[in-house]
């Protein structure tokens, strides 16, 4: 039951506290701490997630407003920001980017079996990366261009679910594709991605282990053709072929054959060239596997509009990646949250209804009924993205 607790404190029950404690002690993270430990930090940073807090001061007034209650949200004593801020400087990140893989993979366990726009058994990832530009001046640890700062976040998405299967943040000059190189790769999965992936090198490791990939070709691309396979262009598919890279450096990196597919989208009349190596599905079906690629680019969308990863609480590299893996935790809690309570309703609604009601005791189920069956369907979490 969970009467007398705050929305708050129900949140936080879905958080394996128990294992988190194994994190901790791992890193030392509450080593020769009185005040404020990992816990009490996470819950302090995650409350300012839910809420939309955007300074250490505005947590700091929010959370005193309401003190009677901070106790049963599990803060021990009044949170203040210069010690929330020290404790972003000085703790390790790795200790929130260990919590947030712990809850990915109970999110993806919850996910496992939720259908996507293609009808394929095998898991599809998507992956990409987005820039979240900083001043030069405050963040000199991540140069950029010239004149500006950023830190890039890559991301492998899974998308039965939308659940970030892998993310590493990096500064703004690392490059895309340098990505491939610390990707966990699955045997049997599809990781679909831009051209600004085409490494042939590090496309044929990841044929080698099993994986399957879908990607677009880059013009000018020097290989010739093997053979072509029929195709009904009434479907948009003008041809399917397999080929084989010409030079003698490029197909040393990629030596077995590839399957190019040239398809000619109906909706826009762009003819689009995708390149992978499975031999096995249909060309349509390679068509739309790339075009799923687009839940990625929806994904940093709502996540830059519905957490506070633009505007920092700390100047550090610590600080910005601890402020960045505790939002995905907060993203990937909500969406546990949501399949456990078997809640129709998108992240996006739940997010905005909760961000209002951090502090009453209504459980979260009533607060979050079903929807009449008269009123609109629900929005998706991506769909809310561009609303």
């Amino acid at each position: 039951m969970n009467l007398g607790k705050t929305l708050f404190a129900q949140l936080m029950e879905f958080v394996p506290w128990t294992s988190f404690a194994r994190i901790v002690a791992q890193y030392g993270g509450d080593s020769r701490v009185r005040s404020l430990g990992c816990t009490e930090q996470f819950r302090a940073m995650a409350f300012a997630q839910l809420t939309y807090r955007e300074s250490l001061r505005d947590i700091e007034t929010c959370l005193l407003a309401n003190q009677t209650k901070l106790y049963g949200m599990g803060f021990r004593s009044p949170v203040k920001r210069s010690t929330l801020a020290d404790a972003n400087e000085g703790r390790d990140w790795r200790i929130w980017a260990d919590l947030a893989a712990l809850l990915i993979r109970r999110a993806r366990k919850l996910y496992c079996n939720d259908s996507f726009s293609v009808d394929l058994d095998n898991t599809v990832y998507a992956l990409d990366a987005t820039t979240i530009d900083l001043c030069l001046s405050l963040f000199p640890w991540a140069p950029f261009r010239s004149t500006k700062a950023a830190v890039k976040l890559h991301t492998l998405l899974d998308l039965r679910g939308n659940i970030p299967a892998f993310i590493h943040i990096s500064d703004g000059k690392m490059g895309d594709v340098n990505v491939l190189d610390m990707l966990p790769i699955e045997a049997g999965a599809f990781y679909v991605m831009d051209r600004g992936y085409l490494d042939f090198s590090r496309l044929f490791a990841l044929h080698q282990a099993g994986a399957f990939f879908v990607t677009r070709a880059k013009r000018g691309m020097n290989a010739h053709r093997v053979y072509s396979m029929p195709t009904d262009r009434t479907t948009g598919i003008i041809c399917d072929q397999r080929i084989a890279l010409n030079g003698f450096y490029i197909s040393q990196d990629y030596p077995e054959q590839l399957r190019r597919i040239r398809f000619k989208d109906p909706e826009s009349g762009k003819t689009l060239v995708f390149l992978t190596n499975n031999t096995v599905l249909p060309a349509l079906t390679i068509a739309a596997l790339y075009k799923s690629r687009w839940q990625v680019e929806l994904f940093f969308k709502w996540i830059k509009q519905h957490l506070r990863i633009k505007a920092f609480l700390g100047t550090s590299e610590n600080a910005v990646k601890t402020q960045i893996w505790i939002a995905v935790c907060t993203y990937v809690l909500i969406a546990i949250v949501k399949k456990r309570l078997k809640l129709s309703h998108s992240l996006y609604e739940i997010l905005q209804i909760l961000s209002l009601t951090m502090f009453e005791t209504t459980p979260i189920n009533q607060l979050l009924p079903n929807p009449s069956t008269n009123s609109e369907p629900p929005i998706s979490p991506i769909q809310g993205v561009l609303l």
